[in-house]
């Protein structure tokens, strides 16, 4: 049996592959995130596929997959992208971060106003790229800073770059992120800078999240004490708030991401955990709508599929999921309640062995420890031993 030296964790964010049994309780009932684009689109996935995601959908081919597969259920509340990530890390969220569906208290907004030394427009849920184009020029004119939120535990905040630059409005957001806690503890405060002009204001790429410590141990925590690598990639150094890493590159957008996996792959100097998330699916498909661009985004994963295991060698294991869905054909830009796939594979590993569905996504954490022989006391059940080769 090869033994399992490093695990390389992929999570798709927003790709999400059918309603969960609660849906309805969210308004997100019919909502599948995958199946509609692949519906609509016919997105050229081959890898993929084979990997079993086909067989996951319900739209095999009949080839058996050389991967094995399944679907993982969401057991905290919600939709977020915080639980998401934590629970796939092995914590589950006993009490949901809240949510303000009519914008925040007043105190909170005068606590913030006094200790910034700003004033605030918008503060309600929106669209980030539609109320950057309704307050933009307010925000330009008056240095107002644009406070919303969404259907997720979000506090946003929104500058004009030539207005706030980047490095202050983070520290406007440490603000904002001591401000919030005990009951109104957002999951994340997050920095949204923007560049242009009048009808044509753009989001950059220097996007913070400034989130919490998770409420206990993640798979994180329990693979560095092992004195293992823990790499992250992409916004996890932010879900994570930079607990339980040994590295991390905070890459923005899918093609650095990617850029930066094959890197770090191609290195025989570590062993442990991989930890990477691919947010355009979501904040640059998923939220706006855009089917084609979603699409063309599973495209272009799937294109490095071939390079990604390749580079994995003999005692690596991929292991690919999603943390909620964002239905770019359903009503509405927020995120939806869905199940999300579940593709492993590695040289060590069998083929096409069907999962099922799992009751909560912190089998995946289970499991990763479970393949790298470290001791834990994580949530979930590992399936490591259902998939090994004996």
């Amino acid at each position: 049996m090869l033994k399992i030296k490093r695990v390389l964790n992929i999570v798709l964010d927003a790709c999400g592959v059918g309603s969960s049994p609660d849906a309805a309780e969210y308004g997100d009932e019919g909502a599948n995130t995958l199946l509609h684009v692949i519906q609509k689109k016919n997105p050229d996935i081959p890898n993929l596929m084979a990997l079993g995601l086909g067989s996951i959908l319900g739209i095999d081919d009949g080839e058996e997959p050389v991967g094995c597969y399944g679907r993982m259920r969401e057991k905290a509340a919600g939709k977020d992208t915080t639980s998401g990530h934590w629970e796939l890390a092995g914590y589950t969220l006993k009490k949901p971060f809240p949510v303000y569906p009519n914008g925040f208290p007043q105190e909170i907004i005068d606590e913030f106003e006094a200790e910034t030394g700003m004033q605030v427009i918008g503060n309600r849920p929106a669209s980030g790229t539609q109320i950057i184009q309704e307050l933009g020029d307010e925000h330009f004119v008056t240095g107002k800073l644009i406070v919303y939120t969404s259907a997720d535990s979000v506090f946003q905040i929104a500058a004009h770059e030539d207005v706030v630059p980047p490095q202050e409005l983070y520290h406007i957001c440490r603000t904002a992120r001591r401000i919030l806690k005990g009951e109104n503890c957002v999951g994340r405060v997050i920095a949204r800078p923007f560049i242009g002009e009048t009808g044509s204001y753009t989001r950059t790429g220097n996007r913070r999240d400034f989130s919490v410590d998770p409420f206990g141990d993640t798979m994180l925590d329990v693979i560095k004490r092992a004195h293992m690598d823990v790499l992250g990639i992409g916004k996890i150094e932010d879900i994570f708030n930079h607990r339980g890493l040994t590295q991390s590159d905070h890459a923005a957008g899918n093609d650095a991401c990617i850029v930066s996996m094959l890197k770090t792959l191609k290195k025989d100097n570590w062993k442990g955990l991989c930890f990477v998330n691919l947010v355009d699916t979501d904040s640059l498909y998923g939220h706006r709508r855009d089917v084609d661009g979603f699409a063309e985004s599973l495209e272009a994963f799937d294109s490095y599929l071939p390079d990604i295991m390749g580079a994995l060698g003999e005692n690596g294991v991929l292991m690919i999921n999603a943390d909620h869905g964002c239905d770019p054909t359903f009503r509405g830009t927020d995120h939806t309640r869905e199940e999300v796939p579940l593709l492993v594979w590695g040289l060590g590993l069998k083929e096409g062995v069907n999962l099922g569905t799992r009751a909560t996504f912190a089998d995946n954490a289970k499991t990763v420890c479970d393949m790298l022989g470290v001791e834990n006391t994580l949530d979930g059940t590992s399936f490591y031993p259902e998939i090994r080769l004996d």
